[in-house]
């Protein structure tokens, strides 16, 4: 059996998030927009939650498509708000609808999400070399500079805490601790 980092340790489903997920650099615009919002909703709650919940949220944020998720109406707040396959927290249903409408103004404003991501981040995952998961820190002067950044451009619920947990996810930061099989792993 493989070593994996320890969090990822006996739930099957976070064996596998693990496994073929987290830590993968992920590119596409639409899917790190996704991510972050999820990142957002589980604010306070653990990850395995919304893992658990993941279909259930793309299916009640349609995919979690910006440019439908920003026509979002008070109806809409309140459809969500009475799914009980999500997260009912008003102010995270609230700040998606408002970073769908984020996310696009920056594309109308001639940025691409994942560039500017990514031209944040150096062009390329940065790898870590963590020993044990007391050694991985909750954030970053990075995730903080992530965090600023995403703030001017009118996002909600990306504080540095937040950020970081999506670094790590999208592979903009390779957290996985030396003795994992997947740390230093290349990608895509």
């Amino acid at each position: 059996m493989p070593h994996r980092c320890a969090w990822a340790e006996g739930d099957p489903l976070y064996q596998a998030y693990h496994d073929e997920e987290w830590g993968v650099p992920e590119r596409d615009s639409r899917a790190l927009w996704e991510l972050l919002m999820l990142e957002g909703f589980q604010a306070g709650l653990a990850w395995i939650t919304i893992l658990r919940k993941r279909e259930a949220f793309r299916r009640a944020f349609k995919g979690f498509e910006p440019k439908v998720v920003a026509r979002f109406t008070d109806k809409d707040v309140t459809r969500l708000m009475g799914d009980a396959g999500i997260v009912r927290a008003r102010a995270k249903i609230e700040a998606t609808i408002g970073n769908a409408r984020a996310y696009l103004d920056m594309a109308d404003a001639g940025e691409d999400f994942s560039t500017c991501v990514w031209t944040l981040a150096g062009g390329k995952p940065l790898r870590n070399t963590w020993t044990g998961r007391g050694d991985v820190p909750a954030k970053t002067a990075l995730s903080e500079a992530f965090s600023k950044a995403f703030k001017q451009r009118g996002f909600k619920f990306v504080g540095p805490v937040i950020v970081y947990a999506w670094m790590q996810a999208t592979g903009i930061v390779d957290d996985h601790v030396v003795d994992c099989f997947r740390h230093g792993l290349r990608h895509r």
